[in-house]
């Protein structure tokens, strides 16, 4: 096309040119290997060989038409899940933000609420809702958090100049506790969801999180800081701002199952610890028994999801939906999620040891289905001899 455009005249093959010149077309893949024939200084292919050459490659070509077929109809039905998806979640953010929202406290415990909250609530109304569902009943004032974070700062100054112990005392309580305390603050936020990077120093949410444990530790002295209040913390402030996300952490470790956790009750945990065999018993007999062969007490698995909410063993979308139904439902819910997961994997489980039931429950897979997750959660039962939670 060159030449016959620019007027040059065409050069003679060369012979070995001339060989690709009986060819219907210049082999572009491995797929020429196949149908081409052979160089002229090679012997040609035998008809049968050449036959069954072509075979394989109209075999190949379907297979691959097949492939390509089976792939589009799967990106074609991901795409239809997604758009309904996201019409089911822009459907609900209009139910919750003109419906339920203006008229919580009339709609909050209808039929209807509860059914679309258990669907999960849209992330752009979650900490709204949280913040509604949690309450206030510290009357926590957004002062209040300028004043605990204030002293919090003040602390840290003085530790960082060495300040005298007597000052220290005088600022809230020992040296020594708020030292070890203040200290495990910053080791715990480094360690608080690694995989966002959003939490570690130089992170968006670094200092965030460290004021909101800092200031709770001020407002909090008898509790002090405990390992997992980071990542509870963070979740909140996911999807609250700043002041709200400390309202609702310090009345969510108010709660008496955090607090009886936090404070570590050793007489209130075993109560708790005993309320959940009961159900453990009634709705899983056979994996329960398996567990008491084995030894293996709740107090192993259980101390981690209830001190950290289920964020730190759960995929994160997973674990806020899971605090969706706990802001509704309460502390029930959080053991009833622990049944659900055992009920979900009670077939692996129950063919483990000690060790590698330890080892599981530490470490959930990361790929949990979420409505074969809830579907397990919805079949537990949470009544045992016609007594509820509560009352058990």
């Amino acid at each position: 096309e060159y030449e016959d455009k620019s007027g040059r005249a065409h050069r003679p093959l060369s012979p070995k040119q001339n060989v690709r010149k009986n060819l219907d077309f210049e082999p572009l893949s491995t797929t020429a290997l196949i149908l081409e024939d052979r160089p002229a200084n090679l012997p040609a292919k035998p008809a049968e060989e050449a036959q069954k050459h072509r075979q394989q490659y109209e075999e190949m070509v379907v297979q691959a038409k097949k492939r390509e077929l089976k792939e589009a109809q799967k990106r074609k039905k991901q795409l239809e899940e997604r758009c309904k998806l996201e019409d089911s979640i822009g459907n609900a953010v209009l139910t919750w933000n003109n419906e339920i929202l203006p008229n919580w406290e009339t709609m909050c415990c209808s039929r209807k609420v509860r059914e679309l909250w258990w669907q999960g609530i849209p992330p752009s109304v979650r900490g709204k809702v949280w913040s509604l569902a949690i309450g206030n009943e510290l009357n926590i004032t957004h002062e209040l958090y300028d004043i605990c974070l204030a002293r919090a700062k003040e602390k840290w100054r003085s530790l960082s100049t060495g300040g005298t112990e007597g000052e220290c005392e005088d600022a809230g309580f020992s040296a020594a506790d708020r030292e070890a305390s203040l200290e495990l603050i910053k080791l715990d936020i480094s360690r608080t969801f690694p995989s966002l990077c959003i939490f570690q120093q130089g992170g968006p949410y670094h200092d965030t999180l460290h004021s909101i444990l800092g200031a709770y530790t001020c407002y909090r002295p008898d509790v002090g800081y405990v390992q997992g209040m980071s990542f509870i913390a963070a979740v909140l402030i996911l999807n609250l701002d700043t002041a709200d996300a400390f309202i609702a952490f310090s009345n969510l470790l108010n709660k008496p199952c955090q607090m009886a956790f936090f404070r570590v009750d050793h007489g209130l945990m075993l109560t708790y610890f005993a309320a959940f065999e009961v159900f453990f018993e009634e709705n899983l007999p056979k994996l329960f028994a398996h567990f008491k062969k084995n030894n293996l007490t709740p107090d192993i698995y259980l101390i981690d999801w209830i001190f950290t909410l289920y964020s730190k063993s759960l995929p994160l979308d997973l674990a806020c939906r899971v605090w969706d139904v706990f802001c509704r439902d309460g502390e029930e819910f959080l053991f009833r999620t622990a049944l659900g997961i055992l009920k979900l994997f009670e077939d692996i489980l129950t063919k483990m040891d000690f060790i590698h039931i330890a080892q599981f429950l530490t470490k959930l897979p990361e790929d949990l289905p979420s409505e074969e997750f809830f579907t397990s959660i919805a079949a537990i039962q949470m009544q045992s001899r016609n007594k509820k939670w509560a009352q058990v």
